[in-house]
């Protein structure tokens, strides 16, 4: 029996599989560059919603390999990076995709549009500060303007997910709250970078009365990311009631961030192809719930 998978809810290929496979890409794409410093285990098994222990197996199968090292009071760190598997996003076509070369080519551009509709902020802000990070640290060209439109759920009503299974245990919710406003504050921090390196920053956030059923990227207004939530039941871990410092486990909803697949479509000179009538149905509705919903809504 595959224990990890079954502690941790998984089908299809086993959960500690389906980490490593997802390390390896981040590995590849640039997620975690060479030298990087990869998350904690506890953040990685938050983010993947697997045990601390699925999280240890697949990192020992990335350091068997010889892509990882961990070192006592630096933690870990990439030292190789697997052959990368290039997908230039121009060439690229429906299909699973990944969101780091298109962001990557954005900023190459004179001019950065964004417009996100996600659950958290989570995935953007680790590809905009490895961009500032380029710019900031490394020389590479800054765009002239970097407009980002996000869509979020809103925070003051409790969401579909990510909950609690006990209706009346808020905790869950609550510590997705406490990210989203986080998150917040980074962003609010990474634009105030970006300004300092003299890029014409606008940054607004929105909130949708309503539980995302997917994330969705539109970049510069031609290339879109699109992938459907999976929902799925997980144990979350929580700081115990009256024992801050101690937690438990919750038994929890929750959707697939890290390793959900997104497809790839982009707006075509034939406004009649299948990818340009996607494309332009998608981005309807998110202007649509920009102007309207979210516009007029206050989370």
């Amino acid at each position: 029996m595959d224990t990890s998978r079954a502690a941790d809810g998984g089908s299809g290929e086993s959960t500690q599989a389906r980490v490593e496979r997802v390390l390896r890409e981040q590995l590849e794409n640039g997620t975690y560059p060479l030298k990087a410093r990869v998350p904690p285990q506890r953040q990685l098994a938050d983010e993947f919603g697997v045990s601390r222990d699925t999280v240890q197996r697949a990192l020992a199968r990335l350091t068997e390999d010889g892509l990882i090292e961990t070192r006592r009071g630096s933690g870990t760190r990439v030292i190789r990076v697997p052959n990368s598997r290039p997908h230039p996003p121009q060439s690229q076509r429906p299909g699973s995709a990944s969101l780091k070369p298109l962001i990557e080519q954005a900023f190459r551009q004179p001019e950065v549009s964004l417009d996100v509709a996600t659950l958290t902020a989570e995935t953007l802000l680790r590809h905009l500060r490895n961009q500032h990070e380029l710019i900031a640290f490394e020389g590479a060209s800054a765009p002239e303007k970097l407009r980002i439109r996000m869509l979020l759920p809103w925070t003051t009503e409790r969401l579909a997910y990510p909950r609690a299974r006990k209706a009346e245990d808020t905790r869950i919710w609550e510590r997705w709250r406490t990210m989203v406003r986080e998150n917040g504050i980074q962003l609010d921090e990474l634009t105030a970078g970006f300004t300092g390196l003299g890029v014409e920053t606008e940054v607004e956030i929105r909130h949708l009365p309503m539980t995302p059923q997917f994330k969705l990227y539109v970049i510069n207004d031609e290339h879109m990311l699109f992938g459907p939530y999976a929902v799925l039941p997980r144990m979350i871990r929580v700081p115990r009631e009256g024992h801050p410092d101690k937690d438990e486990a919750i038994d929890s909803l929750d959707v697939l961030g890290l390793g959900a697949t997104l497809s790839y479509h982009r707006l075509e000179a034939d406004e009649g192809t299948h990818d340009s009538v996607f494309f332009t149905s998608m981005r309807e509705w998110f202007s649509s719930n920009w102007d309207t919903v979210a516009g007029s809504f206050a989370s």
